[in-house]
C-alpha cells in the first residue's frame, strides 16, 4: 500500500476558529475543506467511532488490524485518547496485541499509540481534570495527521459526542480530520435510535459514515438483520453485521469492503 497521501481539512492554526464556524454555518466548512484540501479517499485514515461507550470500537478495530495483516498489507493503529487505564486491559493493549503480528515490525510503542492517557474510567475531560491535565486539541490532531506508512485505523473514544475537553467533542475531532467514518453500534434494545442519532450528528456538521457496523451485543430483543433492515429503511448506509465472537473470514470481509476503492 502506498504511504498516505492525505492531509486533513484544517491546519492548527485554524483548527480551533474552523470547529466554532462549523457548528453553525457549514456552509463555510464545506467552503475550507473544497479549498485547502486534495484528499484522495482511498488512502485517508479510518475513523472508528461507535453511538456509545463499551460497543465494540477496539474489537472491530483490532479484527481489522488483524485483516490487514492477512493480507499482507501495512496498518498502524491509534488509540489517542484513552481513559480507565487503572483497570487493565485497555483498548490500547488490545491493539498493540493485534500490531504485534505484523511481521518484522517493531514492538508497538504506547506513546506513539496512547499518548493521552487517564486512570479514572470517565469521559476524556472529567478523566483529565481530576489529573490536572487536559488534551491539546490542536496536538491531537497534529497526532493524527502524521505521515505514517500503511492505513492507518484511528480509534475514538466513546460515542460521537463524548467531550474531549471544555469545547471540543469527537465529532469536533472527526470534523477536523475528515477522515473516512466506521460507525460502530450495537444490536441491543434502544440501538436504533441511538445508531440514528449518532448518524444524525454526523450529518448536522456535514459528515456521513463511510461504514456502519452492527456488532451484535449479547441481548438483542430482534435478530441482527432486522435491525438492519429498520435502519436501512430510515437512510442508514448499509449495515455490516458481525457476529459475536466472529472468524477470521468475517473480518476479512469487512478489510475488503473497506480496502475496495483501493483497487483500479
Amino acid at each position: 500500500m502506498q504511504q498516505c497521501r492525505w492531509k486533513p481539512a484544517y491546519t492548527p492554526t485554524t483548527i480551533h476558529a474552523v470547529s466554532l464556524l462549523s457548528r453553525t454555518r457549514p456552509i463555510i466548512r464545506t467552503m475550507i475543506i473544497m479549498i485547502t484540501t486534495m484528499t484522495d479517499r482511498a488512502t485517508c485514515p479510518v475513523f472508528i467511532t461507535a453511538t456509545g461507550t463499551d460497543i465494540g470500537k477496539s474489537y472491530v478495530t483490532a479484527g481489522l488490524v488483524r485483516a490487514f495483516i492477512r493480507a499482507g498489507q501495512q496498518v498502524q493503529a491509534l488509540k489517542p485518547v484513552l481513559s480507565g487505564t487503572a483497570h487493565p486491559p485497555t483498548d490500547a493493549d488490545l491493539l498493540m496485541e493485534a500490531l504485534r503480528e505484523r511481521p518484522d515490525a517493531d514492538d508497538p510503542d504506547l506513546d506513539e499509540i496512547a499518548p493521552w492517557r487517564f486512570a479514572a474510567p470517565l469521559s476524556p475531560d472529567m478523566a483529565a481534570e481530576q489529573e490536572g491535565r487536559r488534551i491539546p486539541f490542536d496536538a491531537l490532531i497534529r497526532h493524527c495527521a502524521k505521515p505514517r506508512t500503511g492505513q492507518v485505523l484511528i480509534e475514538g473514544v466513546g460515542g460521537v459526542m463524548v467531550p474531549l475537553d471544555q469545547s471540543h467533542t469527537v465529532l469536533d475531532w472527526i470534523a477536523a480530520l475528515q477522515p473516512r467514518i466506521l460507525l460502530v453500534a450495537g444490536t441491543y434494545l434502544g440501538t436504533i435510535s441511538h445508531t440514528l442519532t449518532a448518524l444524525s450528528a454526523l450529518q448536522a456538521r456535514g459528515l456521513s459514515a463511510d461504514w456502519l457496523v452492527l456488532n451484535e451485543s449479547p441481548s438483542q430483543p430482534v435478530a441482527a438483520q432486522k435491525t438492519a433492515s429498520t435502519l436501512t429503511r430510515f437512510g442508514a448506509p448499509l449495515p455490516f453485521i458481525l457476529p459475536r465472537q466472529a472468524e477470521e473470514a468475517t473480518f476479512d470481509q469487512l478489510f475488503r469492503l473497506i480496502t475496495a476503492e483501493h483497487r483500479p
